[in-house]
């Protein structure tokens, strides 16, 4: 006679949740004052990239690594200031630095996974030969509207694009995404 398992309830299972991990780990960075830019992560991904206060572009790998103590050093306020985004934001039970290593960060989720995760300075792959973010995009637009002799609706519609883009990091996912939308429908006009 064999068991029966019941199925799995995907919105339950921490196992189908890890790969939101990375998603998670970009909108803690978000949320600290020390962390001027970090990219859209999605589901699955296992770098997470952003720029600090000073533009200095890092690359958050989440894979598991082994700490080099004699290796090249991160700078250490990025790392002090990640660990404590990561820390501070509720999905995450902690985050810290790896003993002896100012570029290797610990995190634990609420769902028990368990991250090494590896700081390296690197510029995020196309940087400089793209917008750097949605909300240099969506700036872009509402610029390019305003210098074209624009409507009042027009004219409203680009300095609330403008507002957006500037408090970017501070909106919700369904606002970014409208307002993302927004100025493509004002860019093909």
């Amino acid at each position: 006679m064999t068991a029966e398992f019941p199925a799995i309830d995907r919105d339950k299972s921490p196992l189908l949740d890890a790969d939101h991990d990375a998603v998670r780990i970009a909108d803690a960075l978000r949320g600290s004052p020390h962390i001027r830019l970090v990219a859209d992560a999605e589901p699955g991904d296992e770098t997470v990239w952003f720029t600090d206060a000073n533009d200095v572009g890092y690359a958050l790998s989440l894979t598991t690594v082994e700490p080099i103590p004699d290796g090249p050093q991160g700078e250490a306020f990025a790392s002090d200031a990640v660990a404590a985004a990561i820390g501070n934001h509720p999905d995450f039970v902690s985050a810290g630095l790896a003993r002896d290593s100012f570029d290797t960060i610990t995190a634990l989720t609420r769902t028990g996974n368990e991250y090494t995760l590896q700081l390296a300075v690197a510029p995020r792959p196309g940087y400089g030969k793209e917008l750097a973010s949605p909300a240099a995009d969506v700036a872009s637009v509402a610029d390019q509207v305003l210098i074209s002799n624009p409507s009042d609706s027009e004219r409203a519609a680009a300095e609330l694009l403008n507002y957006v883009a500037a408090t970017w990091n501070k909106q919700d996912l369904a606002l970014r995404q409208h307002t993302q939308a927004v100025a493509r429908s004002l860019r093909t006009r």
